[in-house]
């Protein structure tokens, strides 16, 4: 099946009649009636101006509220299909056989005695600010239903009902249409027209795809050593459909030996598509690259390669709303879609890749003048490998699960980077509320007592603080309840404000909107994985009932039950990283099914490779920190002097980084010093990166964890060596605290989960930015009074010299 379209069963998309593999003469190929019409019914504008959608177990139940409430003779879930069989000259493409279109789906609900069949529909907000265009597409497939239902039970007619049910309040709002059934006969033929033909090139598309992988070669004459052992792990993680956990050392190649047998077992695996998730966005660029390396070598291969970028990255007009009366490139969207699709799907050499990067995305988009985010978003259906972001794929509303599920797709993740992973999916799932989120004006009578009373709350639960931080025994359901009734009031708001009259204090009402959404969402999930915590900011002397600010927030510390249902969902999950080791710790954080497998792929370098010294004798806790300052810059100034060339200084902070390189400037004055700092832009850190070249002597300044600490790669002459100050232990907090006492209830490894692992995967991530091929020479020091323990040593790489300490 093509990608975007589904062959096998689920809610919507049913399996084919037909199967494609079979000696049959006629193509056959199935598609549900959701997917149908968005494809074919949707025109006019982007209309992104009210309440977010309820979410799918908020719209199951608005459905069965409908459903209880009608009589004995509702049909509820009625199973309706035909087929669409494309005639004349357009049948066939290329010399291909007949092509069939079967159409299947379930109607929401028929009553026999009123002759009425409906469509149910769940929202939030007033039914008449439901966009147009919205109901336009709802109308399509109420009707299409209709034409099915008519079909099988020979009806001359009947009448057709949108019901749509508000989630907040409870109220049905009802639309009635009688239609004859030769009309409705007229608009599915329509539909399916549009459909099958865009299906047929897709079919075509994808059996190229297929025989091309199948014979798809690697791209170098030989694998790096390393690179096989890892490549086979995951063609045979593929052909068990199990996960795959892989600590692979800096330098091998992660990416290419991940995604070339990823790509290799697709065919018989028969997996729709390829998910390359990275933690940040140099990721997106070695994954490209890795890809880059693959299509060179194999020309022929037919794959659409897409780049998913954060919607506020792709943004034309950040000033403007995602709506026709707002922004140029959403209005008339729908209409234009179709001719940048068939575009974007066609830029490659006959038989070739299509690459749509950010840029070549961007240029498809303008040209049509339609939103280059959007685009990107419809072709994540008609792509075959996509890169993106972790919350592309994990996040609660990521858009490659979502469609996923709906579209009932067979998926293969890769997780570049994966320790990154841990605090990237607490932050997905964690949410708080401030108090002055609620201070200010607010746009209605209803607002400003809603959102007065979520203050009184949370001003009633600082009366209960004893200090800053305070861990609460259970989310206080009052207080959810009053951040419900605010977004019930801030919906109803939304929705009948046209996007015309806003302002940019509309635009703060919407994130506070969001945010209590999302703190509500989260409620209903707490549990042990979790702290729901409240923080003050204490007024003049500390007093903590003048608090300046107040929060409270629900706070995850255990991923592992939002991320294990997104790795059961998938053919199979690839995560790996050069520091994955213990993989039990990852185990439990991100919740991998107890069938994944383990490996630990050895490192192709020799320990004559890395000049290691330990460093013991200067103390770099918190409260030695200046006094460290003068060894380690001595230590530095010494290094460079002896061998000169380029080497990066890594510490725990910026603050601490800051008074060491202004520390070195004094003692080196003739230096050349590059340094990280906050908030740098992607040209800045791109200079950063140019800078270290093989015939440059400089000494970089940068953060552990930050963005030159991995995903760099500095091969050869261009980095010698790297000091790594600390073990990376976050600073002891009382959150972080907290997360250390909630993995001893859960795990008995309270400051392993919270502290040492975490660390130490910051220094060995930014240690291997030294040794990136067989050929590198380099220098490492590793400087913290505790580094020569037995227990911090056994987490070092095994190929690293242990012996010497200064």
């Amino acid at each position: 099946m093509p990608p975007g379209l589904s062959e096998r069963h689920g809610a919507d998309n049913p399996e084919p009649v037909v199967n494609a593999a079979a000696p049959d003469p006629v193509s056959s190929y199935s598609v549900g009636v959701r997917n149908l019409c968005e494809f074919g019914a949707r025109t006019g504008s982007l209309e992104l101006r009210s309440a977010p959608a309820p979410t799918a177990a908020e719209g199951m139940a608005g459905h069965q509220a409908v459903v209880s409430g009608r009589g004995p003779h509702y049909e509820a879930e009625l199973a309706l299909g035909a087929e669409y069989r494309l005639e004349g000259a357009a049948s066939s493409v290329a010399g291909q056989a007949p092509f069939v279109l079967q159409v299947r789906g379930r109607a929401d609900g028929f009553d026999a005695q009123l002759g009425r069949l409906e469509e149910i529909k769940t929202h939030r907000g007033q039914a008449d600010g439901i966009p147009d265009g919205q109901r336009a597409l709802h109308w399509a497939q109420a009707r299409v239903y209709g034409h099915l239902l008519c079909q099988l039970r020979d009806l001359p007619g009947l009448e057709l009902a949108l019901v749509y049910y508000n989630v907040d309040t409870g109220e049905q709002t009802l639309l009635l249409e009688t239609v004859l059934a030769d009309p409705l006969r007229i608009h599915f033929e329509t539909l399916c027209e549009r459909f099958a033909r865009w299906a047929q090139q897709e079919q075509a598309h994808r059996q190229r795809r297929d025989a091309a992988l199948a014979d798809m070669a690697f791209p170098h004459p030989q694998f790096r050593a390393g690179q096989k052992l890892l490549a086979r792990a995951v063609y045979n993680a593929h052909r068990r459909r199990c996960a795959l956990l892989a600590q692979a050392p800096t330098g091998i190649g992660k990416s290419l030996a991940t995604l070339f047998p990823a790509l290799k077992a697709s065919p018989a695996q028969r997996i729709d598509k390829v998910f390359f998730l990275t933690a940040k966005t140099p990721g997106r660029a070695v994954a490209l690259d890795a890809w880059q390396q693959i299509g060179a070598h194999n020309k022929s291969v037919p794959i659409r390669v897409l780049e998913l970028v954060a919607r506020e990255k792709a943004c034309e007009h950040p000033d403007r709303l995602c709506h026709g009366d707002s922004c140029p490139l959403a209005r008339g969207y729908h209409d234009r879609l179709p001719q940048a699709r068939a575009q974007a799907v066609s830029l490659a050499p006959e038989g070739g890749a299509t690459v749509l990067d950010k840029a070549q995305l961007r240029e498809v988009a303008l040209a049509h003048q339609i939103c280059p985010y959007y685009l990107g978003q419809e072709m994540i259906r008609w792509s075959d490998l996509i890169v993106g972001d972790y919350n592309h794929y994990f996040d609660a509303g990521g858009s490659l699960a979502a469609l996923a599920a709906t579209h009932d797709w067979q998926v293969s993740v890769l997780v570049d980077e994966v320790h990154n992973l841990v605090d990237r999916a607490r932050a997905m799932y964690t949410a708080s509320i401030s108090r002055s989120m609620f201070e200010g004006p607010a746009p209605t009578a209803a607002l400003r007592r809603a959102g007065s009373r979520v203050c009184t709350l949370l001003d009633t639960l600082g009366l209960t603080l004893e200090a800053p931080y305070q861990a609460l025994p259970e989310v206080p359901r009052s207080f959810v309840e009053a951040l419900q009734a605010y977004t019930v009031a801030m919906g109803e708001y939304l929705a009948r404000t046209p996007p015309a009259g806003r302002t940019r204090a509309d635009d703060q009402q919407h994130e506070r909107f969001f945010a209590a959404l999302q703190f509500c969402r989260i409620a209903d999930t707490f549990a042990e994985h979790s702290v729901c915590d409240l923080t003050a900011t204490p007024g003049p002397a500390g007093d903590l009932l003048a608090a300046t600010e107040l929060t409270i927030c629900l706070r995850n510390v255990v991923p592992a039950p939002f991320l294990r249902p997104r790795l059961e969902a998938a053919h199979s999950t690839t995560l790996f990283s050069a520091t994955v080791a213990p993989a039990r710790y990852l185990f439990d954080m991100l919740g991998l099914p107890e069938s994944s497998v383990y490996v630990d792929v050895p490192a192709p370098f020799s320990p004559a490779q890395l000049q290691l010294e330990l460093v013991t004798h200067i103390p770099t806790r918190w409260a030695q920190r200046k006094a460290s300052i003068g060894p380690i810059v001595r230590l530095v100034a010494r290094q460079f002097a002896e061998h000169p060339g380029n080497y990066i200084v890594y510490a725990s902070s910026f603050d601490y980084l800051a008074q060491i390189a202004q520390a070195f400037r004094q003692a080196c004055p003739d230096a050349e010093v590059l340094e990280q700092t906050r908030s740098m832009t992607e040209a800045e850190r791109e200079a950063f990166v140019a800078g270290f070249r093989d015939n440059t002597q400089r000494v970089g300044f940068a953060v552990l964890g930050g963005a030159f600490a991995e995903g760099v790669d500095l091969p050869g002459r261009r980095l010698i060596g790297a000091f790594v100050i600390t073990l990376g232990l976050p600073r002891p907090d009382p959150v972080t605290e907290m997360f250390r006492q909630r993995c001893e209830d859960l795990y008995d490894a309270g400051f392993e989960y919270a502290y040492l692992y975490p660390g130490m995967q910051r220094v060995i991530q930014a240690a291997g930015r030294v040794i990136r091929t067989p050929d590198d020479q380099g220098h490492l020091f590793l400087i913290d009074e505790r580094i020569g323990r037995a227990a911090i040593r056994q987490l070092l790489p095994a190929w690293w010299q242990h012996e010497s300490t200064a």
